[in-house]
């Protein structure tokens, strides 16, 4: 996992090669370090070999704390069986998912047009 700053107002973060049930609690610390008030944060799968339910749990629980601070997070390079993991799920329709990571900051810079997370089950709500 790396953290690789694009410019004073982005943050991307470099996953690593598999987001499972072993590193789901790491990828969590690292990616909701960069959760603050009006963030915007690139999640980098391209090293992304193999991903678990926890790690798609773990981005869920990322991108619901962001919701709640006004933070805008997009998904870039997912590729092979983490992107099918993301679409079989359903989270792709969820997430804000690029191609790459210059779309992915034309994405940010746009401002909201309104946010996947929106979509997500709220926290706490019955239903």
């Amino acid at each position: 996992m790396r953290d690789v700053n694009t410019g004073k107002s982005i943050s991307t973060v470099m996953l690593p090669a598999r987001v499972d049930s072993v590193t789901a609690a790491s990828v969590e610390t690292l990616l909701l370090a960069e959760v603050r008030p009006n963030a915007r944060i690139i999640v980098d799968g391209s090293d992304v070999t193999y991903m678990s339910a926890a790690g798609v749990r773990t981005l869920a629980t990322v991108l619901h704390r962001a919701a709640e601070v006004g933070a805008r997070v997009v998904l870039c390079r997912f590729s092979g069986p983490a992107a099918d993991c993301l679409l079989v799920s359903g989270f792709s329709e969820l997430f804000d998912v690029a191609e790459n990571t210059a779309d992915a900051a034309n994405r940010l810079n746009r401002g909201s047009v309104g946010s996947p997370a929106e979509r997500l089950h709220r926290r706490g709500a019955t239903g």
